[in-house]
């Protein structure tokens, strides 16, 4: 398992448009996924997971994967979670 905690610094947080690309993202990979968003966990994979928990600008968040993709998963994500900046 791998992890990486992470501040979301996109002004609007993982409003619609950015948690639907999160979503996608994270459909493709094989690996558990988990956003903790203080005691929320959070399924990466679902869209109304994403928007039901409302994680806004500022949030500090930790991202776990765990399986066969599992470093190349956590990599991606972060790297997309970093690119939002709408």
């Amino acid at each position: 398992m791998v992890s990486a905690t992470l501040t979301v610094k996109n002004k609007s947080g993982l409003h619609a448009r950015p948690a639907s690309k999160l979503a996608m993202l994270c459909q493709k990979f094989e690996s558990d996924l988990c956003i903790r968003a203080g005691e929320k966990e959070i399924d990466p994979k679902s869209i109304v997971d994403l928007l039901s928990n409302g994680v806004k600008q500022g949030t500090e968040i930790e991202i776990t994967a765990d399986g066969s993709d599992e470093q190349n998963a956590l990599d991606e994500i972060v790297s997309l979670i970093g690119s939002f900046t709408e």
